[in-house]
C-alpha cells in the first residue's frame, strides 16, 4: 500500500497519482490537470496545460518538462488517456458497442443518445457513468429490443437510481415522451406498497385512494413543473398512514365502515404530529361516505420562529460579498433573504424568469420584482458560469439551478444543505423576510410580487403588526 504524501498542488495528504517536476500530485489534481486547456505562457500553443511555471502560469507539457504520453492514438488530441486513446474517442467507442443492435449499427432510436453522450463537455465523466456493468447490461437490452424502449419497460429493471438516470437522459433527447421523475419513482414505490397490504379490502381502499386523491393531485402539479422530492415524500407518507389506519382498525376488530370517535381519538393519541399525513385519507374516507362524519383533532402546528432583522441584514450582507461562500449558495440565500422565496420554487426558477440588462428584474409573480446592486451583478456571473452543465446531464438547461439529473433542476434537499452549510436557516429567513416585506409594503403588493396568495401575506401582516393591514379600503374613484 502507497504512504499517502502531501499534494504539491492542494496541499492535502493522499496517495499520488504521479509524480512531476513540482512534487506528487494526489489524484484529483491530476485529473482536474489533464482536462485544462488554453494558452500556454511557454509556447503561446493551444494545448493541454498540466503545468505551472515558477510565477504559476499555465505550461503544456513540454514546457513543464512533464513525462508521459498523452496523445489519443486515435484523434491525436491530447489529455488523460484509456488504453492509449482519450476520454471522447473510448467513450464513442464503447456506445458504438453498447448501442449495436445486432447488426453492426446503432438502433436508430438512439441514435440521438450516442450522439449526446460522446459530444458532452466532460466525457470522461460519461466513462464513469458505463462503469458499473448494469449500466452497459441496460443499454444494450435496450439496444437489441430484449428490454422494451418504453417507461413501462423500464419500470421491470432493478437499479432504481441508475434506471431513472437513464430515462431522464432518454426522455431528454426526445426518444421517450415526458414523464416526472418523481411521479415515477412514487408510482414505482405505490406498486410495490400496495402488495404488501395482505387484507384485500384494505388494499383496494388505498389503491382508490392513491388513485383518486395522491396521483391526481401529483400528476396536476407535475403538469406546472417537476416535482420536488418533498412531494413524492408527502405522497408516501399519506399513503403508508392510510395503511397504518386501517391495520389499527384490523387491530380494534372494527372497520372502516363502523369506526367511531373513540378509533379516531385512538389513533391520534400517540405521535400526534406523524398522523398529520393520514388526515387526507380521513377527510377522503369520509366524503366519499367509506367512514362515518367524526371530528378529527388536529394538533397545532407553527411555523418556525421568523430570523431577527438584525440577524436578516447581516446575512444579506454575507451573501453579497463573501467570496469563499460558493456562488450558487449565495444566489439561492438571497432569493430567500430578499424575495422570500420558499425553496421549493427556487428549483423551478429558470434564467428565462431573470429579464433586464441595464434595469434586472425576477419574474416571480403577477409583476416582476426588481434586483438591486450588487446582487443584479452577482446574479449575472452566476448566470455566466451555472454549475452541473459540463456533462451529458444539462448542456443546454434554462434551469437557473441546473442539477446532477439530466433536464432536472437541483433538488430541494440540495438546496437546503447548501443554505444550512452557509449558517442561512431557509424556513426561519423566509419567515422574517416576508414579514419584514409586509412590513415594508401593502400584503397584496407583496403578494403580487413575490408569489404568494394574498390570504398568505395578509396573514403574515397581521402576525407582524404591519401597518398597512389597517388601512381601510377606500374607493379612490370618488
Amino acid at each position: 500500500m502507497r504512504t499517502p504524501t502531501a499534494c504539491a498542488r492542494c496541499g492535502r495528504n493522499a496517495v499520488a497519482a504521479t509524480t512531476w517536476p513540482d512534487g506528487p500530485i494526489c489524484r484529483t489534481c491530476h485529473t482536474r490537470a489533464l482536462e485544462t486547456f488554453g494558452i500556454c505562457a511557454g509556447c503561446a500553443r493551444h494545448r493541454m496545460l498540466p503545468g505551472f511555471s515558477t510565477e504559476h502560469k499555465p505550461l503544456c507539457v513540454d514546457c513543464a518538462g512533464i513525462p508521459g504520453n498523452f496523445t489519443c492514438v486515435e484523434c491525436g488530441m491530447q489529455g488523460r488517456r484509456w488504453q492509449q486513446r482519450c476520454a471522447r474517442c473510448t467513450l464513442t467507442t464503447r456506445l458504438r458497442c453498447l448501442l449495436d443492435d445486432g447488426t453492426g449499427t446503432i438502433r436508430t432510436e438512439l441514435i440521438p443518445l450516442f450522439d449526446g453522450l460522446r459530444q458532452m463537455e466532460r466525457p470522461a465523466s460519461g466513462l464513469n457513468w458505463l462503469g458499473p456493468p448494469y449500466v452497459g447490461q441496460m443499454l444494450r437490452g435496450l439496444a437489441t429490443g430484449e428490454i422494451p424502449l418504453t417507461h413501462e419497460g423500464l419500470n421491470t429493471l432493478p437499479h432504481p437510481r441508475a434506471v431513472a438516470y437513464l430515462r431522464d437522459l432518454l426522455m431528454q433527447h426526445h426518444i421517450l415522451p415526458p414523464a416526472d421523475r418523481q411521479l415515477v419513482f412514487f408510482e414505482r414505490w405505490l406498486s410495490h406498497y400496495l402488495t404488501s397490504i395482505t387484507n384485500p379490502d384494505h388494499r383496494t381502499t388505498v389503491e382508490r385512494f392513491a388513485a383518486w386523491h395522491i396521483l391526481r393531485r401529483l400528476r396536476t402539479l407535475a403538469a406546472h413543473g417537476p416535482l420536488g422530492a418533498d412531494a413524492q415524500a408527502n405522497a408516501r407518507a399519506r399513503i403508508t398512514q392510510a395503511g397504518a389506519f386501517l391495520a389499527m382498525l384490523d387491530i380494534n376488530e372494527t372497520t372502516l365502515a363502523t369506526c367511531t370517535q373513540y378509533h379516531l381519538d385512538l389513533w391520534h393519541s400517540n405521535t400526534a404530529i406523524a398522523r398529520l399525513s393520514s388526515h387526507p385519507f380521513l377527510k377522503w374516507a369520509m366524503s366519499t361516505a367509506r367512514m362515518p362524519r367524526l371530528a378529527i383533532q388536529a394538533p397545532t402546528v407553527t411555523d418556525s420562529a421568523p430570523a431577527h432583522q438584525q440577524q436578516r441584514i447581516t446575512l444579506i450582507t454575507q451573501m453579497l460579498i463573501d467570496e469563499n461562500v460558493l456562488l450558487r449558495t449565495r444566489v439561492a440565500a438571497l432569493l430567500v433573504l430578499l424575495y422570500a422565496q420558499p425553496v421549493s420554487r427556487i428549483i423551478q426558477l429558470t434564467i428565462d424568469d431573470v429579464t433586464g440588462d441595464t434595469d434586472m428584474f425576477l419574474h416571480l409573480g403577477e409583476h416582476p420584482a426588481p434586483v438591486p446592486e450588487p446582487f443584479a451583478a452577482l446574479l449575472r456571473r452566476y448566470i455566466a458560469t451555472r454549475t452541473n452543465m459540463k456533462t451529458a446531464a444539462n448542456p443546454t438547461t434554462r434551469w437557473l439551478f441546473p442539477g446532477r439529473r439530466p433536464g432536472q433542476p437541483m433538488t430541494t434537499n440540495a438546496i437546503r444543505q447548501l443554505l444550512r452549510h452557509a449558517g442561512v436557516p431557509p424556513q426561519s429567513s423566509r419567515i422574517g423576510a416576508i414579514r419584514q416585506l409586509v412590513l415594508d409594503a401593502p400584503a397584496p403588493v407583496v403578494a403580487a410580487m413575490l408569489g404568494y396568495s394574498h390570504s398568505r401575506t395578509s396573514a403574515h401582516a397581521i402576525h407582524a403588526g404591519a401597518p398597512w393591514s389597517r388601512y381601510a379600503t377606500s374607493n379612490h374613484d370618488q
